[in-house]
C-alpha cells in the first residue's frame, strides 16, 4: 500500500474539518480530508454531527413542525381555514433525510471543486517522523497518508447519563431524537440543553406531552436572565413542562412499555415520571475515539479534549486541533472559524478568531440569540453599563407576522458606550444577531446602531430601538 504524501491532512469532515481542508487547498496546499461518516447506503456523508444528526436535520424538523403548528393554530387568524389536518411523520423524517443528503453531497462537490482529496474511513495517528505524521485510514478506504501538517477536527459525542446507555429507541441522544418513527404520547427531556429544547419543541408541536427535567435551579443559566425569563414564559404558555432543581435517580428502560424516570424535585420530594421516550441532553464530550493520540504523544486534558493554545496548536509541532474536540464553545460556526484560521496560520498568515463575538442561537420558538456578555456577567465583573430593551410587541413587522413575543436588549459600557452584549428572544433572532456581531467586531457604540438607517418595516428596527433605549430615547415605545 503506497504512502500518499500531502501538505495538510485533516482528520474529520465536520464543519471545522471540511472548512479547514477547503481553505488549506485554496491557499495552495495539497490537502486530504479523512471522514468515516456514511449514509444508510454506505456512501460517504461528510459534514459531521452538525450535518448528519445535529444543526441541519434539527432545523429541517423544526421547520416542518412549525408549519404544522401554524396550520393548526395560527392560520385561522389570517382567514385561512384548514380542515382534516394531519401529519405524516414518516414523510417529515424523509424530508429531513433529503435535506441532510443535499448537504453531504454539497460538501463532496466542494472537495472536488477545490481539489481536496477525500478518504472515506476513520483516521488515526500511526507515527511521526521527519517528513510529517503518518495517518492510517481504516474503513471503506484503507490507506496510509503522510501530512506535513495535521489538523484534528474529530468533534464531540453526546454525554450519557451514568449507568444509562443510549439505545436510540427509548433512551435517545440527538441522533435518536431526530428519527423517532411516530409521535410519542409522553416525552421527557433530561437536561434543558439546546439540543433537548429544540427536539422537545419539535415533538411538542406535533402532539407529544413534553416534560423537561433540569438539575440546575435556573432555566437557561448561560442566557441573559431577563431574556431567559421571557423565553420561559413563552414555553410555559406553549405547554412545555419545565421542572428545575431536580435530581434524576434511576432511569428504567422498560422496552415496549417505555421508560420510568425516578427523580427528586426541587422541594426534595420523590417523584416518578413514566414516558414513552427520554431524550438525554446533558452536554457533549470531546471525541478522540480511535484517534490513537498515544502513538505520537498528543496531549489530552482531564476531559479528554486535545490541549491547544490560543492559536489551536497542540503540544506537537505541526499538529493542530479545532472545534468541539478542543476548549471553547461547542458550536459549528466556532469550529469553522478555527478551521479557516489554522489553515491560514499554516500558510504564515494571521488567522482571526474572536471568542468574544461568537454568536449563540437556540432555534426554539421564540428563537433565542445572543453575543457578548450578559447583564449578570457584567454585574459580577463590576462593569458599569447601560441597558436598553425594545419589545417586538411594538414592532410593525412583528405585528404583521403575528409573532410579537420577546424583545431585543442592548448592553453598552456606561462610559464609552461600546456595545458589550446584545440579547434577543423573538422572531428570527438567529438572523438579527448578525448585525450585533458585526457591530461588536468593529467595536461600535450603541449610538452607532441607533443612528444607522434600518429598513421599515423590518424586525431589525427592534435592534435600532433597543440601541436608542440605551440612551432612553426610543421612538416607538
Amino acid at each position: 500500500m503506497a504512502n500518499k504524501q500531502f501538505d495538510v491532512v485533516v482528520i474529520g469532515g465536520g464543519p471545522g474539518g471540511y472548512i479547514a481542508a477547503i481553505r488549506a487547498a485554496q491557499l495552495g496546499f495539497s490537502t486530504a480530508c479523512v471522514d468515516e461518516w456514511k449514509n444508510k447506503d454506505g456512501k460517504p456523508a461528510p459534514g459531521g454531527t452538525c450535518t448528519n444528526i445535529g444543526c441541519i436535520p434539527s432545523k429541517a424538523l423544526l421547520q416542518s413542525s412549525e408549519n404544522y403548528e401554524h396550520a393548526g393554530k395560527h392560520f385561522a387568524d389570517h382567514g385561512i381555514a384548514v380542515s382534516g389536518l394531519s401529519i405524516d411523520i414518516e414523510k417529515m423524517i424523509a424530508r429531513k433525510d433529503a435535506v441532510v443528503k443535499q448537504n453531504n453531497d454539497g460538501i463532496l462537490y466542494l472537495f472536488k471543486k477545490n481539489k481536496v482529496s477525500f478518504f472515506h474511513g476513520r483516521g488515526s495517528f500511526a507515527k511521526g517522523g521527519a517528513d510529517g505524521y503518518e495517518i492510517k485510514v481504516s474503513g471503506t478506504s484503507e490507506e496510509t497518508l503522510t501530512g506535513k501538517d495535521v489538523i484534528v477536527a474529530t468533534g464531540s459525542n453526546p454525554r450519557a447519563l451514568p449507568g444509562v446507555n443510549f439505545d436510540e429507541t427509548n433512551i435517545l441522544s440527538n441522533d435518536g431524537a431526530l428519527r423517532i418513527p411516530a409521535v410519542p404520547k409522553k416525552l421527557a427531556l433530561i437536561g434543558s440543553g439546546v439540543i433537548g429544547l429544540e427536539m422537545g419543541s419539535v415533538w411538542r408541536r406535533v402532539g407529544a406531552e413534553v416534560t423537561v427535567l433540569e438539575a440546575l435551579p435556573t432555566f437557561l443559566g448561560a442566557v441573559d436572565e431577563q431574556i431567559a425569563k421571557e423565553a420561559r414564559k413563552a414555553f410555559d404558555k406553549q405547554g412545555l413542562k419545565i421542572e428545575l432543581g431536580v435530581q434524576v435517580g434511576e432511569v428504567k428502560n422498560r422496552g415496549d412499555k417505555g421508560v420510568s424516570v425516578a427523580y427528586t424535585d426541587a422541594k426534595g420530594e420523590a417523584r416518578k415520571l413514566d414516558v414513552d421516550k427520554v431524550i438525554v441532553s446533558i452536554g457533549r464530550v470531546p471525541n478522540t475515539i480511535g484517534l490513537n493520540p498515544e502513538a505520537v504523544g498528543l496531549k489530552l486534558d482531564e476531559r479528554g479534549a486535545i490541549v491547544v493554545d490560543d492559536q489551536c496548536r497542540t503540544n506537537l509541532p505541526n499538529v493542530w486541533a479545532v472545534g468541539d474536540v478542543v476548549r471553547g464553545p461547542m458550536l459549528a460556526h466556532k469550529a469553522e472559524e478555527e478551521g479557516v484560521a489554522v489553515a491560514e496560520r499554516i500558510a504564515g498568515q494571521h488567522g482571526h478568531v474572536n471568542f468574544n463575538t461568537i454568536p449563540w442561537v437556540i432555534y426554539t420558538s421564540p428563537e433565542i440569540a445572543w453575543v457578548g456578555r450578559t447583564e449578570q456577567q457584567l454585574k459580577a465583573d463590576g462593569v458599569a453599563y447601560k441597558a436598553g430593551t425594545f419589545p417586538f410587541m411594538a414592532n410593525g413587522r412583528a405585528r404583521a407576522l403575528g409573532d410579537t413575543t420577546g424583545m431585543v436588549k442592548v448592553l453598552a459600557d456606561a462610559q464609552t458606550d461600546e456595545i458589550l452584549g446584545v440579547h434577543i428572544v423573538g422572531p428570527m433572532a438567529s438572523e438579527l444577531i448578525s448585525e450585533a456581531v458585526v457591530a461588536m467586531e468593529f467595536r461600535a457604540s450603541s449610538e452607532d446602531i441607533a443612528r444607522i438607517c434600518h429598513a421599515h418595516p423590518s424586525l431589525s428596527e427592534a435592534t435600532k430601538e433597543a440601541a436608542l433605549a440605551v440612551d432612553k430615547r426610543t421612538l416607538n415605545f
